[in-house]
Formats: structure tokens, sequence, C-alpha cells
């Protein structure tokens, strides 16, 4: 039961579309991620994802629709709904989701991070 500092934690990060853990409570990863440029297409079958933007902005692209997420604000991406997150410049995001949740999802490339780093 410690102190977890949000920006000292974010300030380790040095690159961009690979999440660290930083907290664990019932199940859940608690991870922190440096956004910039476009990810892939992806979705999670069995997995609903909390997005909490820190610092920035993003645009969350769904198939259908764009929603834009400033400093503050925070989507839920329901399981089994595409999306992609997309930043135009650096955003610092805090994820909500089950333990083992494979960022790319059901898409496998040069940004999937199979084993999650502890921060």
């Amino acid at each position: 039961m410690e102190r977890i500092n949000l920006k000292e934690k974010l300030d380790m990060i040095n690159d961009h579309w690979h999440p660290r853990v930083a907290g664990e409570l019932n199940g859940q990863h608690v991870k922190l991620v440096k956004f910039q440029g476009e990810f892939v297409w992806h979705l999670h079958e069995a997995e609903d994802e909390l997005f909490y933007v820190i610092e920035g902005n993003f645009d969350m692209e769904f198939r259908d629709k764009t929603v834009h997420l400033k400093a503050g604000e925070m989507i839920i991406v329901p399981r089994g709904v595409e999306h992609r997150p997309v930043a135009k410049e650096e955003v610092s995001v805090m994820l909500f989701e089950p333990a083992g949740t494979l960022n790319t999802g059901n898409t496998n490339g040069p940004l999937t991070r199979k084993l999650t780093e502890n921060i």
C-alpha cells in the first residue's frame, strides 16, 4: 500500500504504444501509456477497456464515428467493438482493463506487447 505518483511514472515512459502496469486490483490492470500517431484497428472479444486522458488529447476512432477526448475525460470501449486510438501529438493515458489483455486485441503486429512491464 504505497502512494503512486502518476507524473513520476509517466516521466519514466519515453516511447509510444507500450503500456506499463502501474497497479492491479480485482484482476484488473491500471496501465500507463503514451500515444502518438495512429494505432492499429483492433477489438477485444472478451474485455472492456477504459481510457482516461491524463494529459493531451486524442481521437478514438470507431468504424461509424470518432470521439475526441481531452485531459480529464474518459471513454469505455465495450468488448467486441473495433476501435483505433489516434493522437496527432503525444498524449498520456491511463487504461483500466482485465489483467492479460493484449494491447492489440485480435490483431498481431509490430505494436503488439505480449508481456506488460510494471512501472
